[in-house]
C-alpha cells in the first residue's frame, strides 16, 4: 500500500509548515534545576509560549540542552503553541554529579522528570518527547508513567535486539565524548572517531576464555552462584542485577569493572557476565522479562527507524513485543516509520539526486512531530497506517497493516558451484568452498548499518571487498522480473572451522548491470554462541555446524536485470571486534580456515522474504 500524499510530504520535507502561533520574540526561556529523589538537581530549560497551560514536549538529552541546532527546533515548537521542557541528563551539560554513569539513572530520573512536569502549571495534560539515539532511550522509561502521553524514540529500542559481538570502532570515541568525567573529551565525536583511527585499527582482538573468570569471583561474593552452571549463573547475576536500585546497579558495574564511573565501554563489556543476549541498551530499564516491561507501558509510541541504523534489530524486535504484549489500547494504537537512513544521517543513497527523501536523516522533523502529536491529542491514531517504510531499489514509501509484513514469503537461495546463488537445492554430495580468516588482516567494514565518520554510513558499492580470497560470493542469475525483499533475513551456514571459536559474517547486496554491488545488509555471528540457550560452546575443529545468522532486516526491491549477491567471510572490523580463533587461549591470533558446504546434506542457503511485487 501506498502513503497518503499529505504524509509524504512531512517524511520529505526539511522546512515545517505548520502555522505559527507566535513570534520568536513571543517566547520566554528560562532555566530551572529540577530535584530528583535522591537530591539530585538537573539543569532544565524551559520554552514557554503566551498563552499557557499548553501540551509539552518533554526532551532529556546527555549531549547539551542548549546546542544551535537543538534550540532552532525547541523554539519551532514553542512558536507553534508548546512549552518545551529540555532536561541535561544526570552527569552531564549543567546537570549535578560532577561524573557521567552511562545509562544507570535514567528509570528513575525519566520518571521524576515526567512527574515533575505534569505537576506544572503550565502542563496541560499532554506530555510528549521526541530525539534519537541516547535521546530515544531516555523514553522507554518515561513510557513508565501513567501521565506520559505518548514517546517518539528514533533509532531505539529497549535492548532486545541480540547480537553475538562486540561493537568496536564507535565505542571508545563515544564513551570520552558524553558527560562529565576525568576521562572525557571537549573534541565532538565527529572530530575525535577519526583522531583516533590508528588506535582503533590496532586493537579489537576478541580472545575471550568461554567462561568468565568473574563468575568465579562473584561467587565469593554471591553464595547463592556456587553450583550453578555459567548459563544459570548468569541468569542469576541478571534478576539480581534488576532487582537493584539504580544507584546499586551502578555500583555493582564499578565494583565489577573498576572504573570510576560507567562508561558505554562498560556497559558494552560487561554484558557477557550477564549473557550474550543481554545487550547494552537492557540498562536503560532493565526488566527479567522484556514482555512484562512493555505490558508496564503507559505512552502511545511511535518508533522511527531507518534500514541502516545501526540497532534497527533492537527497534524491529521491540516493536514486536509492543505488538504482542502491550496492553491496550496502545498495543492497537502503536506505529512505526522505517525510512532509508542510517543513525541520524543519511543511509541509501541510490538515485539520491532524484529522491531529496534520501538526501536528510529525517529526525527532528517538526512537522511531522507535530502532526503525531495532535493526531494522539483528537483521538485520530487509526488514521495512521500501523507500519511505514520505505521500500529502497523502488524508491517509494509504503504502508502495511503489520510487521513482519503478513504477505511476505520466505524463500530459500541455496548456495551452489561456482559461485551461484539460485532457487534449485543442490543434489551433489561433499561440495565445499573453502578460504583463510587472519584476524591480522580481517575483511574490512565498507559501509553498511554503522555509526561514523571515517566509513560512509548505508549503501556502499562492496564489490572490491567481494573479490578479497577471504570472501566467499554466490550470485543469481540477472532477475527476469522484479523482486521485492522486504523483512527479516537469515543465513543457514553450513560450516566448519580450524579453530575452536571464529566468526562468520554474511552480507545480501544488490549488483546492477555494471557491476556494482550495493550494500542491503549484514550480520555476523561468534560461533561460540550458535546457541545462547546453552551459553559459549567451542567448536570441534573440523566438525560441522548449522549455524543460523541474523542478517537483520531491509526492503529493497531487486529491479530486473540486476542480481542477488550473498558473500561469506569471517570479520566485519572494524565495526565489530575481531576473532582472534584462539578462544581464550593465551598467544598470538591464528589463522583459521574455514569450510562452507552446498550439499544435498548441508544446503547452506540465504532465507528471502519475498513480496507480491506491486
Amino acid at each position: 500500500m501506498t502513503v497518503s500524499d499529505d504524509l509524504q510530504y512531512m517524511l520529505m520535507s526539511r522546512e515545517p509548515r505548520t502555522p505559527v502561533a507566535f513570534a520568536a520574540a513571543d517566547i520566554t526561556i528560562e532555566t530551572v534545576f529540577v530535584t530528583m529523589r535522591d537530591g539530585v538537581r538537573l539543569a532544565t530549560d524551559l520554552y514557554l509560549p503566551p498563552e499557557l497551560p499548553a501540551p509539552v514536549v518533554a526532551v532529556r538529552t546527555p549531549y547539551g540542552r542548549d546546542s544551535d541546532r537543538l534550540v532552532a527546533v525547541f523554539i519551532a515548537f514553542a512558536r507553534r503553541g508548546y512549552v518545551v521542557a529540555v532536561q541535561d541528563l544526570r552527569g552531564t551539560g549543567g546537570s549535578e554529579p560532577e561524573d557521567h554513569d552511562f545509562y544507570m539513572f535514567e528509570p528513575q530520573d525519566g520518571y521524576d522528570f515526567v512527574e515533575w512536569v505534569s505537576a506544572q502549571g503550565w502542563c496541560d495534560g499532554f506530555i510528549g518527547s521526541v530525539g534519537g539515539s541516547y535521546v530515544g532511550q531516555v523514553q522507554w522509561p518515561m513510557a513508565t508513567h501513567p501521565k506520559m502521553t505518548t514517546i517518539l524514540p528514533e533509532v531505539s529500542g529497549i535492548g532486545v535486539g541480540v547480537k553475538t559481538a562486540s561493537y568496536h570502532m564507535v565505542v571508545n570515541a563515544l564513551a570520552r565524548t558524553i558527560g562529565h568525567g576525568a576521562d572525557k573529551t571537549e573534541v565532538p565525536f565527529w572530530q575525535l572517531e577519526p583522531m583516533m583511527l590508528d588506535e582503533t585499527l590496532s586493537t579489537g582482538f576478541f580472545n575471550e576464555p568461554f567462561v568468565s573468570p568473574l563468575l568465579a569471583e562473584l561467587a565469593e561474593s554471591f553464595s547463592a552462584l556456587k553450583g550453578l552452571s555459567p548459563v544459570e549463573a548468569q541468569a542469576w547475576l541478571w534478576a539480581h542485577y534488576c532487582s537493584l536500585t539504580c544507584a546499586e546497579r551502578a555500583d555493582f558495574i564499578r565494583g565489577v569493572t573498576g572504573s570510576p564511573h560507567v562508561t558505554m565501554v562498560d556497559a558494552e563489556q560487561i554484558g557477557p557476565l550477564f549473557g550474550q543476549g543481554i545487550s547494552i541498551d537492557r540498562h536503560t530499564l532493565p526488566a527479567v522479562d522484556p514482555a512484562r516491561q512493555v505490558a508496564d507501558f503507559q505512552a502511545i509510541p511511535l518508533l522511527r527507524t531507518g534500514w541502516y541504523d545501526w540497532f534497527i534489530n533492537d527497534a524491529l524486535a521491540t516493536w514486536e513485543l509492543l505488538r504482542e504484549h502491550a496492553p491496550e489500547p496502545l498495543r492497537s494504537q502503536a506505529r512505526i516509520i522505517i525510512t532509508p537512513s542510517a543513525h541520524n544521517l543519511p543511509g541509501y543513497k541510490e538515485r539520491m539526486g532524484e529522491h531529496p527523501e534520501l538526501q536528510h536523516n529525517h529526525w527532528s522533523n517538526v512537522d511531522f512531530t507535530l502532526r503525531w502529536y495532535q493526531t494522539v491529542r483528537d483521538g485520530s491514531i487509526d488514521d495512521w497506517p500501523r507500519v511505514i517504510y520505505y521500500l529502497m531499489g523502488a524508491n517509494e514509501w509504503r504502508s502495511a497493516d503489520d510487521w513482519p509484513l503478513p504477505e511476505a514469503e520466505d524463500t530459500p537461495f541455496y548456495l551452489g558451484a561456482d559461485g551461484t546463488l539460485s532457487a534449485a537445492a543442490p543434489r551433489e554430495q561433499q561440495a565445499a568452498d573453502q578460504y583463510v580468516y587472519d584476524p591480522l588482516d580481517p575483511t574490512p567494514t565498507v559501509g553498511g548499518s554503522i555509526v561514523s565518520w571515517v566509513y560512509p554510513p548505508g549503501s556502499v558499492d562492496v564489490s572490491v571487498v567481494q573479490q578479497r580470497s577471504d570472501v566467499l560470493t554466490y550470485t543469481t542469475e540477472p532477475l527476469e522480473h522484479d523482486f521485492d525483499v522486504v523483512g527479516k533475513l537469515r543465513m543457514v551456514l553450513y560450516a566448519s572451522s580450524s579453530a575452536v571459536d571464529t566468526d562468520f559474517a554474511v552480507r545480501l547486496s544488490d549488483v546492477s548491470p555494471d557491476g556494482r554491488a550495493v550494500q542491503l545488509q549484514n550480520g555476523l555471528l561468534r560461533a561460540r554462541y550458535r546457541d545462547l540457550d546453552r551459553g559459549a560452546q567451542p567448536l570441534v575443529p573440523g566438525e560441522i555446524y548449522p549455524l543460523e545468522i541474523d542478517m537483520w532486516v531491509t526492503a529493497n526491491r531487486f529491479k530486473a536485470g540486476h542480481r542477488i549477491r550473498v558473500d561469506i567471510s569471517s570479520a566485519d572490523f572494524p565495526r565489530f571486534d575481531r576473532n582472534t580463533n584462539l578462544g581464550g587461549a593465551p598467544g598470538d591470533p591464528i589463522a583459521a580456515t574455514q569450510t562452507v558446504y552446498r550439499d544435498a546434506s548441508h544446503p547452506s542457503h540465504v532465507v528471502l522474504p519475498i513480496c507480491p511485487t506491486t
